[in-house]
């Protein structure tokens, strides 16, 4: 019978539950599914655990040669709970003959809500009037409505487009900016693609769905925010580098920009020294985009259906490092 372990979520009832409905699952597949949650990060319990199991769902930790090397007699899979694999290493994974898949889709809807909550917040200003009615302040402010704006998506694949269906609601005019454009996806979505430097000179609010890479690194930067309208809002659900902070925070205090959704940030937990904390003009969340019971339980399920595929020899278009096999 072949194992998988999983690594992803915290020993709270919430996964407990999970995890219980996961290892059913697997085990209709005929697979047995082990769940060793590793809070704190422990890269030694990490290969231990793996030395022991054909596969693995990992979280957002590093993983490479040091990790590969110890477990590539054991372990043919990682999977990805979630999207983003900028902290995993792939061409040591390959080296070490190891696939490593992602769950894309999965959380499509989670994140997409997501991003548009952090929009309707900042546009509405709901973070500033919830902060001033707890202190006993009934002050009121004037927000701006998201009906009828323009809709900057960066990166327009599952959640741009996700978020895209969602916005139509609001009759937006969505413009999507994407490196490399899906203009037939686009067009029956019936949004503009257009620039970098349109989607920011024009929007009234913009959010990010890109990965992180070194071309997304600081892809908003000083120079990209002064193209932005004063009245403009930003949102990040993607990865933290994707921004640069210090930018982002003089651009908030200056009111160069009116607000921002900050889900992701550079380096997680955010440091309670972080100056966004003293900006009324910025949403943070800890990273919970995908914190759904319906988005967790896709990836779970996801997760396990890629493990069963592989191991019974199957391919997956979700595998990031095809190039493993040459050296499994």
């Amino acid at each position: 019978m072949k194992k998988i372990v999983s690594f992803f979520g915290d020993k709270t009832e919430v996964f407990c539950c999970l995890n219980r409905k996961a290892e059913e699952y697997a085990a209709s597949l005929g697979i047995e599914y082990r769940w060793a949650p590793q809070l704190p990060f422990s890269e030694e319990n990490v290969i231990r655990e793996l030395q022991n199991a054909d596969a693995g769902i990992i979280d957002i930790e590093p993983y490479g040669e040091s990790v590969f090397s110890q477990v590539k007699d054991s372990t043919k899979l990682m999977v990805r709970f979630g999207v983003g694999f900028d902290k995993v290493d792939l061409k040591a994974a390959s080296r070490n003959g190891i696939a490593i898949a992602r769950t894309t889709g999965a959380n499509t809807t989670a994140v997409a809500e997501m991003a548009l909550t952090l929009m309707l917040t900042c546009r509405r200003r709901m973070n500033l009037y919830q902060a001033r009615t707890r202190a006993g302040e009934w002050v009121k402010d004037i927000g701006n409505e998201l009906i009828g704006s323009t809709v900057g998506i960066i990166g327009y694949g599952n959640i741009g487009r996700r978020l895209a269906k969602l916005l139509k609601g609001f009759d937006c005019r969505i413009l999507a900016y994407d490196p490399f454009p899906n203009e037939e996806a686009a067009k029956a979505d019936g949004v503009e693609l257009v620039a970098l430097e349109e989607i920011l000179t024009q929007s009234d609010a913009i959010s990010i769905h890109v990965p992180y890479t070194k071309e997304t690194h600081h892809m908003i930067n000083r120079e990209t925010l002064t193209l932005m309208k004063p009245t403009a809002v930003i949102v990040n659900t993607a990865r933290g580098n994707i921004i640069d902070e210090d930018a982002l925070y003089q651009a908030l205090k200056s009111g160069q920009i009116a607000g921002a959704g900050v889900d992701v940030f550079a380096a997680e937990p955010l440091s309670v020294e972080s100056p966004l904390l003293t900006l009324e003009n910025a949403v943070l969340t800890p990273h919970v985009s995908s914190q759904t019971m319906e988005s967790l339980w896709n990836i779970y399920k996801m997760a396990i259906d890629i493990s069963a595929d592989f191991f019974a020899g199957k391919g997956s278009p979700h595998i990031l490092n095809p190039d493993y096999i040459e050296n499994k």
